[in-house]
C-alpha cells in the first residue's frame, strides 16, 4: 500500500507558493544572465567594456545552468532526459529508507540516551498531579466501575473463583496456628496488654456477682448442698452474702493494687500456658483440629459465597448508577492516592526508577521492530509526494544556490577574462 501526504494546510500552501515565487526569479536570473551575454557579445566592437560585461554574463549563465542542474537532478531527472545519476532520492528510495531505519536505530534507540531522556520525565509526580484532580478521579472511578461487573462475571465463568477458594483454602489448612497463636499471646503479655484485660475481666466478675439473678443461682446452689438443719437458720443466705462479699472485696484490691500477688500469679500462669501451647503437641494438634473441623463446615462455604454474592449485587448497582456510595469511595481513594505520592519523594523516586527499566527494556527489545517499520514506511511512500513534500519545506534555499551559482560564477568568469588580458599585455 502506497502512502500519501496532504498539503492542504496554510503553511504548506504558503510555503509551496513562495518556491514557485523563488523559482520564477531564480529562472528569470538565468535567463536575464543569458540576454545579458547576447548583448553583450554584440555590442563588444563598440567599446572594449562589453568584454568584461559578456564575460561575467556567459560565466553566470554556466553556473546558474549547472546549479539548476544539480537541485533538478536531486530530485528529478532535468527535462526527462535518462541522464545517469539523476532523480537521486527516487533512485535510492529502498537504500535511504534502510539507513534511516538504521540511523534511528543506532544514534535514536541507544541504551544510553534513551534512559538519560527516560530519567529527564517525572513519571511518578504525572501520575500524583493526574490523581489529585477531583474531576479526573471521578472519571476514573467511573471507568474501573464499568468494568467491574465484568471482571467478576469473567471470574466467574473462567473458574477463576474456584482456583482462588481452593488455594486459600489450602494456604489456611498449611497454617501451624499453635506458634502462632503462642507468638502473638506472648507479644500480647510482653507488651503489659493482658493487664487491662485483667481488669476487664475482675470488672465483669464483679458485676455479675452483684446481679440479683447471680446470688440468686449461687444460693440455689448452696442451699440444695447444705444438710436441712442449716437450711431452718437460712444459713444459705449467710453463706451467699459472705462468698459475695469476700469476692467482691477481692476484685477491688486486685484492681486497685498494681502490684498485688495475684496479678504475678496471672502473669505466671498466663505465660506457663503460652509456653506450653508453643511446645505441647497435643495443645497443637487440638488447635488444628478445630481449625480444620471450622474449614470443613458447610456453612462457612455458604457463608462465603453469600459474601461474594453481596459484593457482586453492590458492585453492579454501583455501576449502574443506582447508588454512588463506591464511586465517591474510589474517588476519594485516587484522590488521597495522588497526594500521598505527591508528598512521598523515596515512593516517586521508586515509581520513576520502575518506569525507566521498564521502558528502557522494551525499548531495547523493540528497536529494531522500530526501525524495520519505519523503513518500511519509507519505501511504501508515493515518492513524488514525498519529493514535493521535501521541496515544499527546503526548496526555497535550494533554489538560492541557483542565485549563487550565478553570481559567484560570473565574478570567476570575469575574473578569468581580466586575468586573460592581462597576460596579453
Amino acid at each position: 500500500m502506497t502512502g500519501t501526504f496532504s498539503f492542504e494546510t496554510f503553511g504548506d500552501a504558503a510555503r509551496a507558493a513562495e518556491l514557485r515565487r523563488i523559482k520564477a526569479m531564480a529562472t528569470l536570473v538565468l535567463a536575464g544572465t543569458l540576454a545579458l551575454f547576447v548583448t553583450a557579445k554584440a555590442l563588444l566592437y563598440l567599446h572594449p567594456a562589453f568584454g568584461f560585461v559578456a564575460a561575467f554574463a556567459e560565466a553566470a549563465t554556466i553556473g546558474g545552468l549547472a546549479d539548476w542542474y544539480a537541485v533538478v537532478a536531486l530530485f528529478r531527472r532535468p527535462l526527462g532526459l535518462p541522464i545517469p545519476h539523476t532523480a537521486i532520492i527516487q533512485s535510492n528510495q529502498h537504500r535511504i529508507a534502510d539507513k534511516l531505519g538504521e540511523f534511528i536505530e543506532v544514534h535514536f534507540l541507544e541504551a544510553a540516551p534513551v534512559e538519560a531522556k527516560l530519567r529527564q520525565i517525572d513519571f511518578a509526580s504525572f501520575i500524583a498531579d493526574w490523581l489529585r484532580d477531583r474531576k479526573r478521579s471521578e472519571d476514573l472511578a467511573r471507568f474501573v466501575l464499568r468494568l467491574l461487573p465484568e471482571a467478576v462475571s469473567a471470574t466467574e465463568t473462567s473458574g477463576l473463583m474456584t482456583f482462588i477458594t481452593r488455594r486459600i483454602t489450602a494456604q489456611l489448612q498449611s497454617i501451624d496456628l499453635a506458634p502462632l497463636a503462642a507468638g502473638t499471646l506472648r507479644g500480647f503479655v510482653q507488651e503489659g496488654r493482658h493487664r487491662g484485660l485483667l481488669d476487664d475481666i475482675l470488672r465483669a466478675a464483679h458485676q455479675s456477682l452483684t446481679e440479683p439473678e447471680t446470688m440468686a443461682v449461687i444460693r440455689d446452689k448452696i442451699r440444695a448442698e447444705l444438710p436441712t438443719l442449716l437450711k431452718l437458720y437460712r444459713a444459705d443466705k449467710f453463706l451467699v452474702n459472705r462468698i459475695i462479699a469476700s469476692a467482691t472485696t477481692f476484685f477491688e484490691e486486685v484492681h486497685k493494687d498494681p502490684e498485688h500477688p495475684f496479678r504475678a500469679e496471672f502473669d505466671r500462669m498466663l505465660l506457663s500456658f503460652v509456653d506450653r501451647l508453643g511446645s505441647d503437641q497435643a495443645f497443637a494438634d487440638r488447635i488444628d483440629g478445630l481449625k480444620r473441623g471450622l474449614l470443613a463446615r458447610p456453612e462457612l462455604g455458604e457463608l462465603a459465597r453469600n459474601i461474594w454474592s453481596n459484593a457482586r449485587s453492590f458492585i453492579e448497582r454501583s455501576a449502574s448508577g443506582e447508588t454512588q456510595v463506591l464511586q465517591q469511595h474510589l474517588a476519594k481513594m485516587f484522590v488521597a492516592a495522588g497526594e500521598a505520592l505527591a508528598g512521598d519523594h523515596e515512593l516517586r523516586a521508586e515509581i520513576n526508577q520502575g518506569f525507566v527499566a521498564v521502558l528502557r527494556s522494551f525499548i531495547a527489545d523493540q528497536k529494531s521492530g522500530v526501525s524495520s517499520f519505519i523503513s518500511d514506511q519509507v519505501k511504501s511512500w508515493d515518492m513524488r509526494q514525498l519529493i514535493s513534500l521535501i521541496e515544499i519545506n527546503i526548496g526555497k534555499d535550494l533554489q538560492y544556490i541557483r542565485f549563487n551559482g550565478s553570481l559567484i560564477g560570473g565574478l570567476a568568469g570575469l575574473g578569468l577574462y581580466t586575468l586573460e588580458l592581462l597576460l596579453r599585455l
